[in-house]
């Protein structure tokens, strides 16, 4: 057996797992990644989105697990204006780590797919990344932001989910839509 440090006084280590135990015997802190969105089908946004967290995926679930974590990974298609409003959904894409959205500074701008039959124009989420304002959240800026949720400090307090009520008039107008036309994704 061979230690992996920790040891004085010729004591046996007390501090550290040996080589030989496995360290998956201790008790791993869950992470949960999220990804909130309205349509796989022709939003391009959620689409690519999907694909860069698809891309990104494998190197932030084997860093986490290898510091400890248990990962979780959830894809949720909201569906309704009473899903957005019990998940706190206001704008689509959004990516969570543990219930917080991996950035607070986003805009919304016409999405002409999500806007396409409905009762005017859809917005959907930007993600600010080097100065530079993207439709697509590009890989590094998903990686950074899952690790700095997971091992950083943020200074944004964990937002609340709004009230049915809070639903924005932009999600109403898509979920409008939904109502004579299902879109799956």
């Amino acid at each position: 057996m061979v230690e992996t440090g920790c040891t004085s006084n010729n004591k046996p280590p007390t501090c550290c797992a040996t080589i030989s135990e496995p360290i998956a015997a201790q008790k791993q802190e869950r992470v949960t990644i999220d990804f909130l969105y309205l349509d796989l089908r022709e939003c391009e946004r959620c689409k690519r989105t999907n694909e860069q967290l698809e891309s990104a995926l494998p190197m932030i679930t084997q860093t986490l697990r290898a510091s400890g974590f248990e990962v979780e990974v959830r894809k949720i298609h909201v569906q309704s204006e009473q899903q957005a409003a019990a998940l706190g959904f206001v704008i689509s894409p959004t990516i969570r780590v543990n219930n917080r959205d991996i950035q607070f500074n986003w805009r919304e701008t016409p999405c002409a797919p999500c806007s396409k039959e409905a009762a005017g124009e859809v917005l959907c989420r930007e993600w600010e990344y080097g100065g530079q304002w993207c439709e697509t959240p590009p890989k590094e800026l998903l990686i950074r932001a899952v690790f700095r949720e997971v091992y950083g400090q943020t200074q944004e307090p964990p937002a609340e989910p709004p009230r049915a009520t809070d639903v924005p008039e932009n999600l109403k107008r898509f979920f409008a839509k939904q109502s004579c036309c299902r879109i799956e994704g």
